[in-house]
């Protein structure tokens, strides 16, 4: 083990462990996360390191070395609200998950902090670290640039651990993930007894109707060269077997790559709901839930990453052309400045438990941490130097 960076990284394994075993007990959803906040305000004060807080976003911007030019470290932090069903001994039991992995991310990027504070003085320039919220509902990027936290920013680079990859392997790609438009569609009907359906007007009718009218989009308006997933992941109406209820609400995303798709679908699907809730006699709304790009990254700075990935791990695969259906807000950032973004295998050792993102009984692998944290520090080193 030759790289600085990784060996001083793994003598700090077990803190970082401590570290991350804290978030994980201490899920929080949204962009209102208090207590991880706190506990990353924490941590930073222990090291000396200086802060700006963004209360309103739950986004801390902290800051290493002065001058010169800036790169910028982001890890999300934020988590989903789905109950924990693994056994582990730290599991969340407040009804909501670290599922995909957000508090590995906030972990490295602490990790990362200390190894950089420790290095100040060999820095040519600064290195800005964005402990962000709000990933998960593709707002927190989007707020925390409206914030302010890109004045300086010159380039900026990303990680995401993955649980069905093992360790040892790492992916990027130039058109990394896809776009998402969150919606939610509300159908206002008129209420009544289930046994006189002919004196109301039934939303979950025209709820069934509208869904099914949305798949056709994907698979009648959509060419097979072109990407676009469209889920429904939520409908919920009523309150009991035999009233029909007032109104009916179906929520979902639309994942794309091609802004022209994009823009044709979302004026389609408000096509289908209008011309759904005419038929069925309904009243309708849409709202727009997130809207967020696709993640487009930088030749040159990922180059440069790939670089210091070797540098620190040269035994790792490094895969490129990585370009999935998934759907991430950093995307807010490298719309605006030169970005990197790398997907770090996180798999535990056994394959049978490596698990998709979000599942409730997903578990991930802590070698990666000291890892991760020394590929944030050395990129960061390196892109300064001019590598």
């Amino acid at each position: 083990m030759s790289n600085v960076f990784l060996q001083e990284a793994y003598e700090l394994k077990e803190e970082l462990v401590r570290w991350r075993r804290a978030l994980h007990q201490n899920p929080e959803v949204g962009t209102q996360l208090p207590r991880t906040v706190a506990y990353i305000q924490q941590r930073l004060e222990e090291m000396g390191i200086a802060y700006r807080l963004h209360r309103d976003i739950s986004c801390i911007e902290a800051t290493i070395g002065t001058g010169g030019k800036c790169f910028l470290l982001r890890s999300d932090v934020d988590a989903i609200p789905v109950p924990e069903e693994t056994d582990l001994p730290f599991r969340s039991e407040n009804g909501c998950m670290h599922g995909c992995g957000h508090d590995l991310h906030g972990t490295i990027l602490l990790g990362a902090a200390k190894l950089l504070k420790a290095h100040e003085q060999e820095l040519r320039g600064t290195v800005k670290l964005l402990f962000q919220s709000g990933e998960e509902v593709f707002q927190g990027a989007k707020a925390a640039v409206e914030a302010g936290v890109l004045e300086h920013v010159d380039a900026a680079f990303a990680m995401h651990v993955i649980a069905m990859m093992p360790v040892g392997v790492i992916m990027t790609g130039k058109e990394a993930m896809a776009s998402v438009d969150g919606f939610k569609i509300t159908l206002k009907g008129h209420g009544g007894h289930g046994s006189m359906p002919e004196t109301s007007i039934d939303p979950i009718n025209a709820a069934v109707q509208v869904y099914l009218a949305l798949q056709s989009l994907i698979a009648r308006e959509i060419g097979g060269t072109e990407e676009a997933v469209l889920t429904i992941g939520q409908l919920t109406a009523g309150e009991a077997a035999n009233v029909i209820p007032e109104r009916a609400v179906l929520q979902g995303t639309l994942r794309t790559f091609a802004p022209a798709v994009r823009q044709r679908l979302c004026q389609r699907i408000r096509d289908v709901v209008a011309g759904v809730a005419a038929t069925y006699r309904c009243q309708w709304e849409y709202e727009v839930l997130s809207a967020c790009p696709s993640v487009i990254t930088e030749d040159a700075v990922t180059r440069s990453v790939e670089q210091s990935i070797r540098s620190v791990v040269p035994q790792f695969r490094i895969l490129g052309g990585a370009h999935g259906m998934g759907s991430e807000d950093f995307a807010e950032i490298a719309q605006r400045v030169s970005s990197a973004y790398y997907m770090m295998g996180a798999g535990p050792r056994e394959e049978s438990k490596r698990l998709g993102q979000h599942n409730p009984k997903i578990e991930f692998n802590e070698d990666v941490l000291p890892i991760g944290a020394a590929i944030y520090a050395q990129a960061a080193v390196d892109w300064l130097r001019g590598k």
